[in-house]
């Protein structure tokens, strides 16, 4: 009987791709997926320690498998991603969970099935954290499960050391790939029919910076963006310190570049910038949004906002809502500051108590929401292109985004996901869209 693998993902689309990795190795090995964890040979979670809900998580989903690991001892649980590569939880994870047969990090995933293949010789748990990252191990067999999108990694780690994060520390030093191997993937991936390629990075902008490339990214973009073939092509995440001309130049040159930009802000105040080690103020960020609308009037902006860093005073909070209401984000990811151990903003003064961070945060999505309601009216009436993405089998309608990123729900045979659909907007609800398909 063939064997069959569940994997558990959380986090970021670096997470998401990286489990399309993972069932490559284990489909390589012949392991067959699962919906259903019961009929599982093989669970493997991929976690995620950058917030602590994500970590939490991840505890109570493998603390629920001690009764099925019980009726199943021949079951192998593997945990890996951030939280096995943080200093010291492979240790809590041990006494917490005895049953795990194996752990592996963000830096040795390609070892898995080597783990595995031990693991069945051995009756003792194998844990394999490597401390220091290593030359790049290219993918060639990753099963992608996002059809008609696709990630691809220009480069993995970062150098940033912003206090609040522990990316660094659990993803290791900035590294990027070849920009050959990166442009074979795409061309592969265009050819195979896939219709949306996003370039990730923990911060796409210092691809190259170390010189070992040969290429900086507006230079690798120009090359991608170039390759013959009717897709779209996104970027993220780009880090407003180096975000510059050289990229929007390429963005004019290239239309199949979606005029869709997240840029991170964390913060509207330069005090709250500055303890955050972010290294750009308010005002060289409004810059880089007024560049880009003045290039692109129809562009729209995302962002990431944490609210309740240590310090932060009533003032800062609302030059946050200031900047949100300057810039109009399409829509904002927004988080409560979490302090993670290990981070210099852990070890901060002044900790922001919880009931004026759910405050915050509270008036703040009400805010984002607002502004995101109102775009979502302007949109009634219109005609857009969409990608059509999937089928909602509860609403019964496709699914697919605009090149904002705005979801769109209509009726269609299934036939059509991987296709790119006209639709007239005939109302909105909050931040999505219904339509009509438009027969050209």
């Amino acid at each position: 009987m063939q064997q069959k693998y569940h994997i558990v993902t959380y986090g970021c689309q670096m997470n998401v791709h990286e489990s399309e990795k993972i069932a490559g190795i284990l489909q390589e090995m012949g392991y067959v997926s699962t919906d259903q964890k019961e009929d599982a040979d093989i669970i493997v979670f991929n976690t995620c320690c950058i917030r602590e809900n994500a970590e939490n998580h991840a505890f109570g989903n493998i603390g629920a498998l001690k009764k099925l690991k019980r009726e199943k001892p021949n079951l192998l649980i593997a945990v890996g991603g951030c939280m096995t590569q943080e200093k010291g939880k492979t240790d809590v994870l041990k006494k917490k969970f005895p049953f795990i047969d194996i752990m592996f990090g963000t830096l040795n995933l390609e070892q898995l099935g080597e783990l595995i293949l031990r693991k069945k010789s051995q009756k003792k748990k194998v844990i394999e954290i490597r401390e220091k990252e290593g030359e790049i191990v290219e993918f060639t067999n990753a099963y992608r499960t996002s059809y008609p999108n696709a990630w691809v990694n220009i480069m993995y780690g970062c150098n940033n050391f912003c206090s609040y994060c522990i990316v660094p520390y659990v993803r290791g030093r900035e590294r990027s790939r070849k920009p050959e191997h990166i442009i074979a993937e795409v061309k592969g991936l265009v050819e195979a029919g896939y219709k949306e390629i996003t370039l990730l990075g923990q911060n796409v902008n210092s691809y190259g910076s170390d010189g070992s490339t040969g290429m900086t990214f507006a230079q690798l973009l120009d090359a991608v963006a170039s390759i013959e073939g009717n897709f779209r092509l996104r970027f993220m995440t780009s880090h407003p310190k180096d975000f510059n001309k050289d990229v929007v130049d390429v963005m004019e040159k290239h239309r199949k570049i979606m005029r869709l930009v997240h840029l991170p802000v964390q913060s509207g105040s330069n005090t709250i910038l500055k303890a955050m080690n972010r290294r750009y103020t308010r005002e060289k960020y409004l810059e880089e949004i007024q560049m880009l609308k003045e290039r692109f009037p129809e562009v729209e902006v995302t962002t990431d906002i944490i609210v309740g860093f240590p310090g932060e005073t009533e003032e800062d909070y609302l030059q946050t809502e200031a900047l949100v209401k300057e810039v109009d984000y399409a829509s904002a990811f927004t988080f409560v500051y979490s302090p993670r151990q290990g981070t210099k903003a852990a070890e901060m003064e002044n900790q922001i108590p919880e009931d004026v961070q759910k405050d915050r945060i509270m008036r703040l999505v009400e805010l984002v929401n607002s502004l995101t309601r109102q775009k979502s009216e302007k949109y009634v009436g219109k005609t857009i292109e969409i990608l059509c993405e999937d089928y909602d089998e509860k609403k019964d309608l496709c699914m697919g985004r605009d090149e904002f990123g705005r979801m769109v729900y209509f009726k269609s045979a299934k036939e059509s996901i991987g296709q790119f659909v006209k639709l007239k907007i005939t109302r909105a609800n909050g931040i999505s869209l219904y339509g009509e398909r438009v027969e050209e």
